[in-house]
């Protein structure tokens, strides 16, 4: 095995994964002066690779070691991370929601999941002060059921034909909306374009305009000499002989070599799979794995449950204008997490840039018009198309988690395992949201309706915060319960899932923890 990757100096902090929480955490950490290398599975980025196509798009998400996935909701892992520098946040849509206050405790409000061992009050400064770093586009007025939080330093994007043909339809049910919050520029911001409007946001956004890791975290993490070492595949964690509580550095491969690197601080901000995967890994014959004396690890996995509604209007609606993200959010029902049968909170994310073969493109969507029907029906929707996507909570159950496959990589390195099943009670609230939906889309005006599949969007959970070490896997701060000097970071803390987009809360999470270690080392 060869001691410390070839070119790095010994540094003071480990950060695995050059994501959205890595690269945060490494550019906070780097600028108190500490010394800072990240060691990421994945090729190098940069903005200037960047090409607006769906083959491009395709190339951001994860293509390293196989995942195994079992279960009826299946975590989409291929299609949920990324691969490379800025991870997943390279392509995701730049949705920027806070969690509700709700969201923090619906074990003690509602005998379900768990509680997070802080609340929204302890992450508010951060929420802010993460939005006004990164810029955010927003009316917060406009949102009724926003948490309280400094208002957006831009104001919203524009609302497009889209965005006002379905915002009837909410109108006209008694529900509310509010232009979509959105780490993306409305306007220049901090040296930085404004949108153009194109729709290719899951494609990387080459001008910049959306806030992903290569144009916000990466260039401060740069200058404060932080070193990135790329296609370095963490195995495990290396701990103390003698001091079990103590972690010593990690071991990866890189172009099929052995690797071993030291540090005093290990940080895994690996992605929510891949970071319990590397301390699953950590296992020896005689301790268990960290965090996991028990057997928490991996537990309490989540996937937001997600689908898509269309309608087809005699209005024109343009659907290729805007942003993949949507105009318009509704969060009307969102705190009415307990309805019997059903359970959890959910949005609505209006009015997406579609096209006919992207992400939540329309011309594969409908397989009963093919033939001579499909051209002019191609043409009808390029023209007067309206989509929505509905994203529901998911319930934190134990049973529901990640492990180690017994197939190996071509490093013999244990491929990671998932299984995820929906409650009952989750899957019930989908079907009747996605019923609402239609007949939004018809209150609208749609001549023609229709949804698409069930889907998981976003994968949280698996070294979950707590209080308690017999329920979760680090404290409030990411620390590996049973260690002095191992953190997690990034969605895989998540106790529970709420219904909104993660990486605002990640964020918001990673400037605490950057803010605890800054501390902890004066």
């Amino acid at each position: 095995m060869k001691s410390d990757g070839a070119g790095m100096d010994s540094p003071d902090t480990i950060i695995v994964g050059a994501g959205a929480a890595g690269l945060l955490l490494a550019a906070r950490l780097a600028e108190t002066g500490r010394r800072v290398t990240v060691l990421e599975a994945g090729p190098k980025r940069s903005t200037s690779d960047l090409i607006s196509s769906q083959i491009w798009a395709r190339r951001l998400k994860w293509s390293g070691p196989h995942v195994e996935e079992l279960g009826d909701h299946k975590v989409g892992h291929a299609f949920n991370a990324g691969f490379g520098t800025g991870g997943s946040a390279v392509h995701h849509y730049g949705v920027w929601l806070r969690l509700h206050r709700g969201d923090f405790s619906v074990a003690s409000d509602h005998g379900v999941g768990l509680d997070w061992p802080l609340d929204y009050d302890t992450l508010r400064a951060h929420y802010d002060s993460v939005q006004s770093e990164v810029g955010l586009s927003g009316d917060a007025e406009a949102e009724v059921w926003r948490p309280d939080g400094a208002d957006y330093p831009m104001p919203p994007l524009p609302i497009f034909a889209q965005g006002r043909v379905l915002k009837k339809g909410f109108d006209k049910t008694g529900r509310r909306t509010a232009p979509l919050p959105l780490a993306i520029n409305s306007q220049p911001y901090q040296g930085r374009a404004a949108c153009q409007y194109d729709g290719w946001c899951d494609a990387g956004c080459p001008i910049g305009a959306l806030a992903n890791p290569l144009v916000t975290w990466l260039p401060r993490a740069q200058e404060a000499g932080v070193h990135i070492e790329h296609n370095a595949f963490v195995n495990r964690v290396l701990r103390d002989p003698n001091k079990a509580s103590r972690i010593t550095g990690v071991e990866y491969f890189q172009a099929g070599e052995r690797h071993s690197l030291h540090a005093q601080q290990v940080i895994i901000a690996a992605f929510t799979v891949q970071s319990a995967r590397i301390l699953l890994s950590s296992a020896d014959n005689n301790r268990p794995a960290p965090g996991n004396q028990f057997d928490q690890l991996g537990r309490y996995l989540t996937s937001h449950p997600a689908g898509t509604v269309f309608g087809l209007f005699d209005e024109e609606t343009y659907p290729h204008q805007g942003v993949s993200g949507g105009q318009l959010i509704s969060h009307d029902d969102y705190d009415k997490k307990n309805q019997g049968a059903a359970f959890g909170s959910s949005q609505w994310l209006i009015a997406h840039a579609i096209k006919p073969h992207d992400l939540l493109g329309y011309g594969t969507g409908r397989p009963d018009i093919s033939g001579e029907k499909l051209k002019p029906w191609l043409q009808d929707a390029a023209r007067h198309i309206g989509n929505m996507t509905l994203v529901a909570e998911d319930i934190a159950k134990p049973e529901n988690r990640i492990s180690l496959s017994g197939q190996r990589d071509v490093n013999g390195i244990a491929l990671a395992r998932t299984e995820h099943n929906l409650d009952t009670r989750t899957a019930q609230l989908w079907e009747q949201r996605i019923a609402e939906g239609q007949d939004i889309m018809r209150a609208a005006g749609a001549r023609e309706v229709w949804h698409g599949p069930r889907v998981a969007m976003h994968i949280m959970g698996g070294t979950v915060m707590g209080n308690d070490e017999k329920l979760s896997v680090t404290d409030s701060y990411g620390r590996v319960h049973d260690t002095d000097n191992l953190y997690v970071s990034g969605p895989s803390l998540f106790p529970s899932s709420g219904a909104v987009n993660p990486t605002f809360t990640l964020s918001a999470i990673a400037s605490r923890q950057a803010e605890h270690l800054t501390k902890q080392a004066d």
